[in-house]
């Protein structure tokens, strides 16, 4: 079983990365094999809206997300990981979701798997929010999902916390990086 972490965070060490950092070791103590990009590394252009990948299911842009794409299509549980940034994922994760507009055109107009084949993957969403309002997540929730819907990939759910901005605020938490590494154990597991 291979676990895909992606950090979104452009902040290293933050609540964020913490959290990650705590689901991939869960998944890897029940035998998984993890890997963690960090976005904010890599050299990912938005998204042109050049069409191109209408026609053969490939993003004719060569960068980063080349090998981002690679990783997708080997992952058998992905885990997308962004604080909160005015009410969405951060610019790095939104760039490499935008960059699946490549993907989209291989379900929905080539009727070719996304991923490059069909199998069963499961993601999970784990966020921080800087507000303590009721729908911090939402606007997020909503992209999130439709990414995991695009690559066929059954949304498993998420690890949310409101309320933490400030760099290491999510130690302060009771039991956040308890729930974390519990949370990566359950996501191999089913």
């Amino acid at each position: 079983m291979k676990v895909l972490g992606l950090a979104g965070s452009p902040r290293r060490g933050g609540n964020t990365d913490l959290l990650l950092s705590e689901v991939m070791r869960g998944a890897a103590s029940r035998g998984a094999e993890v890997k963690t990009i960090i976005l904010n590394d890599l050299n990912i252009a938005p998204c042109q809206h050049c069409d191109a990948c209408l026609e053969e299911g490939r993003c004719q842009v060569e960068d980063d997300m080349q090998m981002v794409y690679r990783e997708l299509g080997q992952a058998d549980r992905l885990v997308l990981a962004s604080p909160i940034h005015f009410m969405g994922v951060t610019a790095q994760a939104k760039a490499m979701i935008d960059r699946c507009q490549a993907l989209w055109a291989r379900k929905y107009k080539l009727k070719l798997p996304p991923l490059g084949n069909r199998r069963e993957r499961k993601g999970l969403f784990v966020a921080v929010g800087g507000r303590r309002v009721a729908n911090v997540f939402e606007s997020a929730l909503a992209t999130v999902k439709s990414l995991f819907k695009v690559l066929d990939i059954t949304y498993g759910g998420e690890l949310v916390f409101p309320g933490v901005d400030e760099k290491g605020a999510i130690n302060k938490h009771p039991d956040a990086l308890r729930q974390a590494f519990v949370v990566g154990q359950k996501l191999v597991e089913d």
